[in-house]
């Protein structure tokens, strides 16, 4: 099977981000941006990094970007820009288009020119960032569609000791415990170090620790219950 190739445009914060980690995962990436500083940077992180105008058609057929299996348009605050590229992008037949937004009215805008695929940063961050001021004892989520989400939950203080047949998550919670995050202590380099390590599937029998981390999966307003409750 072919190595999968991707393409950000873009390579702020956010788009080197993206391109690191996708690089990290053992695809191709083609990173361009018109910063050339950025680009050099770059090049050492990536398969290809290129100093171009995204806002020109030639330029990118240069790279040949109409071969890549998808194109992330990461470029920030230059709305007209991101919107010519995009048209750019669209008119050289790319496959897959995957644009950041910010706000509503610029995602309206690009779903009229034919976009489905979207990335939210900063409304992503806020959300996050509300849900941690509002629940605590909330780490993180994945939000789902119908109101359902993943959340990791540290273990209420209530809970330590039990088991998990004693807490009976799907007939007490309505909610599914997917596995357990939980602290070890190792020696690396010769030092003691506390590390967390996923227990796989647990079962019934085993007992919640000082320090774990649940990840739950229900309803939104579920999974709120069993924290406030739990307090």
């Amino acid at each position: 099977m072919a190595q999968e190739k991707f393409a950000v445009i873009g390579a702020g914060h956010f788009g080197q981000a993206i391109s690191r980690a996708l690089s990290e995962k053992g695809f191709e990436v083609l990173v361009v941006d018109s910063n050339i500083s950025v680009v050099q940077d770059m090049s050492e992180e990536v398969a290809y990094a290129v100093c171009a105008d995204a806002t020109s058609k030639r330029a990118l057929q240069n790279e040949n970007i109409q071969d890549f299996d998808a194109v992330i348009v990461s470029i920030g605050n230059d709305f007209v820009g991101r919107l010519l590229c995009t048209a750019n992008l669209l008119d050289l037949g790319v496959k897959r288009i995957i644009c950041r937004v910010m706000g509503k009215s610029q995602r309206t805008i690009l779903e009229k020119m034919g976009i489905t695929e979207f990335l939210s940063p900063e409304d992503e961050v806020g959300a996050i960032l509300a849900e941690r001021l509002s629940n605590p004892n909330m780490i993180s989520y994945l939000q789902l569609a119908d109101d359902y989400k993943i959340a990791e939950v540290i273990a209420p203080n209530s809970l330590i000791g039990l088991t998990l047949g004693d807490i009976n998550f799907r007939d007490n919670h309505k909610l599914s415990l997917i596995t357990i995050r939980r602290n070890f202590e190792e020696v690396v380099n010769d030092k003691l170090d506390t590390k967390q390590h996923i227990l796989g599937v647990p079962d019934n029998k085993t007992e919640v620790e000082n320090g774990d981390v649940f990840v739950l999966f229900g309803k939104e307003r579920d999974i709120d219950n069993f924290i406030k409750i739990n307090l």
